[in-house]
């Protein structure tokens, strides 16, 4: 952001340099210094500036050494940063010469860790001048520091849910096949005396049975490719029509007769012939998928096939034989317990219900504290599961308890590497400043939907706001707000704030520099006067920030201030 301080920058500030060659004092003013960012501004966490220096000509002493550091002063404390050393031009000695003459140009680097206190500070110029006992005055050179950066928190950032598994209506399919001899549709009693075919009919039987179970059945015949298409439509037809009066005649004897059966036939099994060798290791079955791949006719493809002459023999020894069938599939719907038996399960016999259904459970009562009730219960009775204990965190976390929740969430990575707990260590890592241990557990948490604001914080605090605003994309949050501040999409910011279902006293704080930013007095004005009825604190962290430095001397902004200190 770029403003002027012009009684800041025109104040002159004297420093006298009293090399042994001076024979007058002469002064270093403030316009022979300039900053960047003429407001200083917190980015990456850090207070970066470039203090550039011009040196007059005729200014500087042959025979003088001066060195000069940048200091950041604030109330409790300051912050020196690295020392700059120049010389005359008759000095010997390394460091950077000043002519007498033309004088010179330098930049001076200047870097500090962030801290609240500086949001009120003066950064100087301090003076040394080598051989001399007398004090040189320091030069003021720039005030206070912009910290809207740190409105964006971890502590406020979404934390990963462990979801639950639970399904309270489950659907599996079971199927067994029906082989035929080739060119026949007759039955065999081998086929039906099975294994397979024997357990399926032994799960359709209880899951017609069952209370909370329904079941269908499903009958798909079969030809296998090789024959003609007339020919196998009627096969796979005859073979559909046995096996269907074959299961009436099955279910009719298990009392199972009202059991719809769903039936169909296919002339020429080409997708199942396909699947096979695919799955085969048939000597040239690269040659047969590119016969099928290249020709659609049926009769052609079956030509093509049995040219390649070695394959055709293995494919009707090993592929054919196992496409001559009807498939038997029963379609079984598992309805769970409801809401209401789970809560009652929960209250009086929590062991008889599964860790899915607890877990579900747990979503379903009044309040964090007793969730958590929940959680912990869950934690001893399947202690090897790691979503119980991460789940605990999240709850710390988010009453505040991060020493506490990290805790739980290294507990619940050490039972299972999991995407959702290092996505949670990586926020706690964020809101401990350690950026590069974060990066690493997002990292490892990218395929859960919370990783992308973790991602945008951790852009965010790495100065990185472009990168923040995307991958916050979407996101509704303070957090993605203050990232499209930073990156100067006001407008967005403006429309993010807006949509938040329950905005705070931060988010009105946001809404307030954005109005500051864009020259909107009136959405400033009443955004802070809305964010400090909030939380009076607000009315502390207003008073001297520079976002505000336009309206600092209007009665407006007077009158806000003092009618909130009332309070």
């Amino acid at each position: 952001m770029k403003k002027t301080l012009s009684t800041l920058l025109l104040a002159v500030a004297t420093v006298f340099v009293l090399g042994s060659c001076s024979k007058k004092l002469r002064p270093l003013h403030g316009d022979n210094v300039k900053v960047e960012p003429q407001m200083l501004e917190v980015v990456a966490g850090q207070v970066p500036a470039k203090i550039h220096v011009t040196f007059p000509a005729k200014w500087f002493p042959k025979k003088a050494v001066l060195t000069i550091t940048p200091v950041l002063r604030y109330n409790g404390g300051e912050k020196v940063g690295a020392s700059y050393t120049f010389q005359g031009e008759k000095v010997y000695g390394n460091d950077p010469v000043v002519s007498y003459t033309h004088g010179a140009n330098a930049t001076l680097s200047f870097s500090a860790p962030y801290v609240p206190q500086m949001a009120k500070s003066k950064l100087l110029l301090t003076f040394g001048l080598k051989g001399s006992n007398k004090p040189i005055a320091d030069l003021e050179i720039a005030q206070g520091v912009i910290a809207t950066e740190m409105l964006a928190t971890a502590q406020v950032a979404k934390v990963a849910l462990a979801p639950d598994s639970f399904q309270r209506i489950i659907k599996e399919s079971y199927d067994a096949s029906i082989l035929f001899q080739i060119q026949q549709a007759d039955i065999r009693r081998s086929e039906l005396k099975k294994d397979d075919v024997q357990d399926w009919k032994g799960l359709v039987q209880q899951a017609k049975q069952a209370d909370n179970q329904t079941v269908s059945v499903e009958v798909q015949a079969y030809a296998s490719p090789d024959g003609g298409q007339k020919l196998n439509e009627k096969l796979s037809e005859q073979r559909e029509r046995n096996t269907t009066k074959m299961l009436k005649k099955e279910f009719n004897k298990q009392r199972m007769s009202d059991i719809a059966i769903d039936a169909h036939y296919t002339a020429q099994d080409w997708e199942g012939f396909k699947t096979l060798v695919e799955q085969s290791d048939l000597q040239d079955k690269e040659l047969v998928l590119r016969v099928l791949s290249m020709y659609s006719d049926p009769e052609q493809r079956e030509r093509e096939i049995r040219n390649i002459s070695a394959a055709f023999s293995q494919l009707a020894d090993e592929i054919l034989p196992k496409l001559r069938r009807s498939r038997l599939i029963a379609n079984i719907q598992i309805t769970g317990k409801s809401d209401q038996e789970i809560k009652e399960f929960l209250d009086k016999a929590p062991k008889e219900l599964t860790l899915e259904e607890m877990l579900y459970a747990a979503t379903l009562v009044q309040g964090k504290e007793q969730q958590e009730n929940v959680y912990q219960l869950i934690s001893k009775l399947h202690a090897k599961d790691y979503r119980a204990f991460n789940n605990i965190g999240t709850l710390l976390y988010e009453r505040g308890a991060l020493d506490q929740a990290q805790v739980y969430f290294e507990a619940a990575k050490n039972r299972q590497n999991n995407p959702y707990s290092n996505i949670n260590l990586g926020l706690i890592a964020l809101s401990k400043g350690d950026l590069a241990q974060a990066a690493t557990l997002i990292g490892a948490g990218s395929s859960v939907p919370e990783a992308a604001p973790a991602l945008g914080l951790l852009y965010l605090k790495q100065g990185q706001y472009a990168k923040a605003v995307a991958a916050y994309g979407k996101t509704i949050s303070n957090n993605a707000a203050v990232a499209q501040l930073l990156n100067s999409d006001y407008g967005r910011a403006l429309s993010t704030i807006n949509a938040l279902p329950q905005p705070d006293a931060t988010s009105f704080l946001i809404k307030a520099i954005v109005g500051a930013r864009t020259n909107d007095s009136t959405l400033a004005l009443s955004s802070l006067k809305k964010a400090i009825s909030m939380d009076s604190k607000i009315a502390h962290l207003v008073s001297g920030n520079l976002e505000f430095a336009k309206f600092a001397g209007t009665p407006e902004f007077a009158q806000l201030l003092s009618s909130t200190s009332t309070h």
